[in-house]
C-alpha cells in the first residue's frame, strides 16, 4: 500500500462531518479503509459559521478515519456548497504562433487557466472552470481539440463561483485542525462522480442531492455539466415543519421523520398512529402517520417544485432523458419517487454511490447520506491521476496572475516624458486669452441685447404689479 495512492475526502455538511479514506484497488474499484463521523454543529445551509465548533467535529472526524484505517491523515480533498454558490457561462479564446503545429493539451490548459483570471463580482472567486466545447479557427463542435491544427482556439465554458468568505473560512476550519486543502469540490460535482454513469451523463440526466441544510442540483447533457446550483432547503427543515405541526422535541421530529415518514399523504393509513414519549411527568403524546405524511409531503413538494423551476429556467427539462437521480440523506424518505415523478414527469430513481465500490468492511459506505463522501474521494483520485487538470492554488497562483497581467509600471514612466514636454507649452498659453478680444464685438453685442430685454422683461412685471 503507498501512500501516495490513498486519497481522504472531507465531508463538511450541516447535519454530519464525514471523513472518509479511499484507495484503488487492482480492479479499479475504490475500497474504503476507514470513516470518521462527527454531529456538525457550527455550519448552517452548508455555510461554516462557527469556526472553533467545526474545528473540533472535523478533527473528531478524522481521529475515527485514522484509528480506523491506520493512517496518519494530512491532505483532505473538501466538499464546498451553500446558496452563495453561482454559475455562468464564458467564451474565451487564444491565438497561436503556427499555425502549422497540431494543438498541444499546453495549448488547452492555457486557455482553460486563462477563465480563471476572469473579473468575478466583489467577495466571490473561481472554483471550477469546465470546458463545454472548442472551436478551432471558427469551427465549431469540437469536444477534443488536441491534434488538430489551426491558429485560433476558443472554448465554451462552465464556470463556478463561490463567496470568498466561505471559502477563508472552510480553509480555516481544515488548518486549524491540522491539515491541508488538496482540492475544494463542488459538492454537487463530488455526487455525480460517485452516483451518475458516463451513459447518464451523455443522454441527459439531473442530480438531486437532498441533503440536511441544502438541496444540490446538477445537470448533464453530452457527457459535460450543463448547469449547478444549491438551493438553501434540505431535510432539516422538513424536520422543524414536523416539530412544529405535531408539537413535539427536534429529536422526535428526527426520529418520526426518519421512521415514519413517507412523501405521499395517500400512502399512509388513516388508522395508524404513534406513541411517543412526552415530557417529564407529562402523558404520552399520539401523533397520526396520515398528519404526518401531510406534512411531509407539503414541504418535500415546494423543494421538489423549486429545483424543477431551475431546470426549467435554464431551459433543460426538455433535454433530461436519463430524468433524475436522487441522492443524499433526504432521498431515503418512502415514496419520494413516486412524488417527484409525479411533479416533474421525469423518470426518477435513487442513486447508490456503490457502483464503483469494491468489497469492504464498512457497509454504511453505499448509503446515499455518503454519496458526496465517496465522490469527493473519487474526485481526487481523478485529480492525482489527470495531468491534464487545471486548477487554482488559493494563494499562489491568483497573485501571480495579476501580477503578470498589470503592465501598469510600463505606463508609469511614459507619463513623466509628457509632463516634461509642456514646459513651453505656458508660452501659447498667454496668448489664448488675447483671442476673445477678436469677437468682443459679438460680446458687447450680446450684452446689449440682453440688456434690453432685461429691461423689457422688468417693465412688464412692473406693469403686472400695478
Amino acid at each position: 500500500m503507498q501512500q501516495d495512492k490513498i486519497v481522504v475526502g472531507l465531508d463538511i455538511g450541516t447535519t454530519k462531518i464525514c471523513a472518509l479514506v479511499g484507495r484503488k484497488n487492482e480492479y479499479g474499484k475504490l475500497e474504503i479503509l476507514g470513516m470518521g463521523k462527527a454531529t456538525s454543529e457550527g455550519v448552517q445551509r452548508g455555510v461554516v459559521l462557527n469556526i472553533d465548533k467545526t474545528v473540533d467535529a472535523i478533527r473528531r472526524a478524522i481521529r475515527q478515519a485514522e484509528e480506523q484505517s491506520g493512517i496518519d491523515i494530512g491532505v483532505v480533498n473538501v466538499g464546498i456548497a451553500g446558496q452563495h454558490i453561482r454559475s455562468l457561462q464564458h467564451n474565451g479564446s487564444i491565438t497561436r504562433p503556427n499555425a502549422d503545429s497540431e494543438i498541444s493539451q499546453d495549448d488547452v490548459n492555457r486557455l482553460t487557466a486563462d477563465m480563471y483570471r476572469l473579473v468575478t463580482p466583489p467577495g466571490s472567486q473561481i472554483i471550477h472552470v469546465m470546458p463545454q466545447d472548442y472551436k478551432v479557427d471558427f469551427e465549431g463542435g469540437v469536444t477534443d481539440p488536441i491534434g488538430m491544427a489551426g491558429v485560433r482556439l476558443e472554448g465554451n465554458f462552465h464556470i463556478i463561483t463561490a463567496q470568498s468568505a466561505a471559502i477563508n473560512n472552510i480553509n480555516k476550519c481544515v488548518t486549524k485542525a491540522g491539515l491541508a486543502i488538496a482540492d475544494l469540490i463542488l459538492e454537487p460535482l463530488a455526487s455525480s462522480v460517485s452516483v451518475l454513469s458516463d451513459e447518464e451523463k451523455e443522454a441527459g440526466v439531473a442530480l438531486i442531492d437532498i441533503g440536511g441544510g441544502t438541496t444540490d442540483l446538477a445537470v448533464f447533457k453530452d457527457g459535460v455539466i450543463r448547469h449547478a446550483a444549491v438551493l438553501p432547503f434540505g431535510g432539516n427543515i422538513i424536520t422543524q415543519d414536523i416539530r412544529q405541526g405535531c408539537n413535539v422535541t427536534p429529536s422526535q421530529a428526527e426520529q418520526l421523520k426518519v421512521k415514519f415518514g413517507k412523501a405521499i399523504a395517500e400512502e399512509a393509513s388513516d388508522y395508524e398512529i404513534v406513541s411517543i414519549p412526552g415530557l417529564p411527568n407529562r402523558p404520552p403524546k399520539e401523533v397520526s402517520l396520515k398528519n404526518l405524511a401531510h406534512i411531509i409531503e407539503a414541504r418535500m413538494s415546494e423543494i421538489v417544485e423549486l429545483v424543477y423551476a431551475e431546470i426549467y429556467r435554464m431551459g433543460l427539462q426538455d433535454k433530461l432523458s436519463a430524468g433524475i437521480v436522487l441522492t443524499g440523506g433526504g432521498s431515503q424518505l418512502q415514496n419520494l419517487e413516486q412524488l417527484t415523478e409525479y411533479l416533474t414527469g421525469l423518470d426518477t430513481r435513487i442513486g447508490y454511490p456503490n457502483q464503483h465500490l469494491g468489497k469492504g468492511k464498512i457497509e454504511a459506505v453505499k448509503s446515499p447520506m455518503h454519496a458526496t463522501g465517496v465522490g469527493l474521494v473519487l474526485a481526487g483520485y481523478q485529480a492525482v491521476t489527470d495531468e491534464r487538470l487545471v486548477r487554482p492554488v488559493y494563494g499562489e497562483e491568483e497573485p501571480a496572475a495579476y501580477a503578470y497581467s498589470a503592465p501598469a509600471p510600463v505606463a508609469a514612466p511614459v507619463v513623466p516624458s509628457f509632463t516634461a514636454a509642456p514646459a513651453p507649452a505656458p508660452a501659447p498659453e498667454p496668448e489664448k486669452p488675447k483671442e476673445p478680444k477678436g469677437p468682443s464685438k459679438f460680446g458687447s453685442y450680446l450684452k446689449g441685447m440682453t440688456d434690453k430685454l432685461k429691461g423689457i422683461l422688468i417693465d412688464d412685471f412692473d406693469d403686472k404689479q400695478y
